[in-house]
């Protein structure tokens, strides 16, 4: 296991801080273990011996975005668009913001190999509405697509748009074909944006890394979405973690939180949190408004059955009475404060 620790001089201090880099590496903002080579070893017969439908054995879909819904706005002032894993359509008081675009066949390096995807995009890139944001929260494949930003880069649609990203992820989006000029870096605990939205990033418990020899070079964060009326937490990828709590004190009530259910597992249980650490996160940060279970339901990146994630969520949410809100996959559906919604399409 590789063991990336904050100094305990600093561990004393409040967890809502900026990073701290050392040794030309970011550091989590509690002691975290990250998997390595010694995790591989260990995994790989569990892997062999697994035999849950870690992928449909039936295709879904196929989901379709009426791109033509974009050109009314949501009555209420926030409405989501879920693509599948991370991806989501954030529209907040009249700003469109997109979140860990990935479009790509395969949350990989490789073309022909690595997790592919279950089901199709359900809105092709060439017909994504006018946007004013694209955040990336981090540098991992299931996240930062470069097939995505590639072509995102080159829509006229998106010629004035803003990037926001973790520090150091700007140079990949740079290489991407992104106009430097359009990218802006944050650091945890710092904010970009007016009256209309601001947008913070914040720690979480994770690491980056586009290969097992470059991790911690850049940044992983989380974010708040803060507009005129409503307000959103994108938890991104995070282990579980005390600052969740300053997290909902400091920037909640959320009319959202989107936090990651899938891809997890008791080998890396520091850095993805389960439908269980999810729940205990929503507690944490105050259990208002709605929890949305997001990285899940597109990619086989666990040991886990593709359903199980989802499942597991629903049966704790009904015991612990929230509020829940999973929208089918590419339908833009607008929140009603406090009104939950359950698909229900993976069944």
């Amino acid at each position: 296991m590789e063991s990336v620790d904050a100094p305990e001089a600093e561990q004393a201090k409040a967890l809502l801080r900026q990073a701290i880099y050392e040794h030309r590496r970011f550091l989590n903002p509690v002691p975290t273990s990250v998997g390595g080579w010694e995790t591989l070893r260990k995994a790989l017969p569990l892997y062999l011996r697994n035999k849950e439908e870690k992928s449909p054995r039936t295709p879904l879909g196929p989901f379709r975005t009426d791109v033509s819904l974009y050109g009314t706005p949501p009555t209420s002032g926030l409405r989501l668009t879920w693509m599948g894993h991370s991806s989501t359509l954030v529209e907040i008081d009249g700003m469109r913001v997109l979140v860990d675009p990935v479009w790509d066949q395969r949350a990989s390096p490789l073309r022909w190999a690595g997790p592919k995807r279950f089901f199709a995009a359900p809105l092709k890139l060439k017909d994504m509405p006018r946007l004013d944001v694209v955040i990336v929260s981090h540098d991992h494949y299931d996240h930062l697509g470069e097939w995505t930003i590639r072509n995102l880069a080159k829509l006229p649609a998106l010629r004035d748009t803003e990037w926001v990203t973790s520090l150091g992820v700007g140079e990949i989006l740079e290489e991407y074909g992104v106009k430097k000029r359009r990218i802006t870096e944050l650091d945890w605990t710092q904010s970009i944006g007016d009256a209309s939205l601001e947008i913070t990033a914040l720690p979480s418990r994770h690491f980056s890394g586009r290969s097992m020899f470059n991790r911690f070079e850049t940044l992983w964060s989380s974010f708040v979405l803060k507009g005129p009326k409503h307000n959103v937490y994108y938890g991104a990828d995070s282990g579980w973690w005390p600052g969740f709590k300053e997290i909902g004190d400091a920037y909640g009530p959320f009319d959202v939180t989107m936090l990651e259910i899938g891809a997890y597992n008791e080998l890396w249980k520091d850095i993805h949190l389960g439908p269980d650490g999810a729940v205990r996160a929503f507690e944490e940060l105050g259990s208002k408004g709605l929890l949305m279970p997001i990285h899940w339901g597109l990619f086989d990146l666990a040991m886990h059955g593709w359903r199980q994630p989802i499942e597991r969520f629903c049966e704790l949410a009904d015991e612990k009475g929230i509020a829940t809100w999973i929208p089918e996959p590419g339908i833009p559906t607008e929140v009603v404060r406090e009104t939950a919604l359950r698909s229900e399409w993976w069944r």
